[in-house]
């Protein structure tokens, strides 16, 4: 049975080619020729002996994902579903920006946390991705964006495990995934622009600060534990105190000097003025602990089995004056992709309801004239 090489980050690659009798420096070739090249075919490797050629041909390959389908936004926004067997499907986004391009990342195929607000969850779990399967979606979005675009240079500056899937819940594929992401033979990004976002597995921030850290996203919504507790299940396990200390000793660790909070609108659930000034009282009481943060204010992309609906946007930007009134930085993203339902939330469903469409049209006018930043982004990408 041969081993799929997309499933090994540098050090796994090393002791892949001592195994097969060869130094480390064949390691660093073969991950060059597959990261940064894009090859799929040994023979395509001209710097290898022929013999090694040979060898790996019998005892290895290099397989990505199998396309099912493509679509592809107004708004330059690519969605692939990729199938990962047994029935099992994956998206993965590609969000184009004049200063960046960032993809969007699946972690699982499902996932276990089952958030109200997220049509992913409502399709329930499955399993936990490899290394490979994970790594296949940047390696074969930064390639196929190349040629698609006629670009020579890379395409994808920014990632963030932000797709289908809790990251944290699959530490041990997730790891090695990220190294190559990070590593200059790989990928060559910046830790600040590799983003995982978790809706809180607390244990697994400590162990992502001491292994890999890089940029966090926390999906909070909600400033209380009942709130969060009955839009975020996981937070029963970890209520927000224990979390927002978990961030606390992240932010020692991490490439930026804050940790950036999600908050999904919800029209009368999480929305209101005294939720917004809790959330400032909350934040205050951890910034005392020397906690800084971020907010990215969501507008919530309905799905039909949510029962839940969309704030308003003067409801959103009235909720953003309140935070920033406290000076902490808040941004409402503006979602991206959303026609090819690939917007945040949006993942693995037919997304039927539309509500909001003028809103949204309308967000970045509001938002210059309350003196709100409303961000072109479907993802934490900065």
């Amino acid at each position: 049975m041969t081993v799929n090489l997309l499933d090994f980050d540098l050090e796994g690659m090393a002791a892949f080619c001592e195994q097969l009798g060869q130094k480390r420096f064949r390691a660093t070739q073969l991950f060059r020729w597959i990261h940064q090249k894009g090859a799929s075919d040994f023979e395509q490797m001209t710097d290898l002996a022929k013999a090694l050629r040979d060898k790996l041909a019998v005892s290895a390959n290099i397989t990505g994902p199998k396309v099912v389908s493509r679509h592809e936004s107004t708004d330059g926004t690519i969605k692939w579903l990729f199938d990962v067997g047994a029935g099992d499907v994956i998206e993965t986004v590609f969000i184009p920006e004049a200063d960046r391009g960032t993809l969007c990342i699946s972690s699982q195929a499902g996932c276990a946390v089952g958030c109200r607000f997220c049509s992913t969850g409502h399709q329930g779990f499955s399993r936990n991705l490899t290394t490979g399967e994970i790594i296949s979606q940047l390696w074969f979005a930064e390639h196929f964006l190349r040629k698609h675009l006629s670009k020579d240079e890379r395409v994808i500056s920014n990632v963030v495990m932000m797709g289908m899937g809790e990251p944290l819940q699959n530490y041990s594929q997730l790891l090695p995934a990220l190294k190559t992401m990070l590593d200059d033979h790989g990928y060559g990004l910046s830790r600040r622009r590799v983003t995982v976002s978790t809706s809180g597995v607390v244990p697994m921030i400590d162990r992502l600060a001491r292994d890999c850290p890089v940029a966090l996203a926390v999906s909070l919504h909600a400033p209380y534990d009942a709130l969060r507790s009955d839009l975020v299940p996981l937070n029963k396990k970890y209520p927000i105190a224990e979390l927002l200390e978990a961030c606390t000793r992240y932010q020692s660790a991490a490439p930026r000097d804050f940790i950036t909070f999600e908050y999904c609108m919800l029209d009368g659930v999480n929305d209101q003025p005294e939720h917004a000034r809790q959330l400032v009282a909350l934040m205050k009481t951890h910034a005392a602990n020397g906690l800084s943060c971020k907010f990215n204010l969501i507008p919530f992309n309905p799905f039909p089995a949510s029962g839940l609906v969309r704030s308003q946007m003067p409801q959103v930007l009235a909720f953003a004056r309140i935070l920033i009134d406290a000076g902490i930085v808040t941004t409402v993203r503006k979602t991206r992709g959303d026609d090819i339902d690939a917007a945040c939330g949006q993942l693995a469903g037919d997304v039927q309801d539309r509500t909001g469409v003028e809103q949204r049209m309308a967000a970045q006018r509001l938002g210059r004239l309350a003196g709100i930043k409303v961000v072109v982004m479907n993802k934490d990408a900065a």
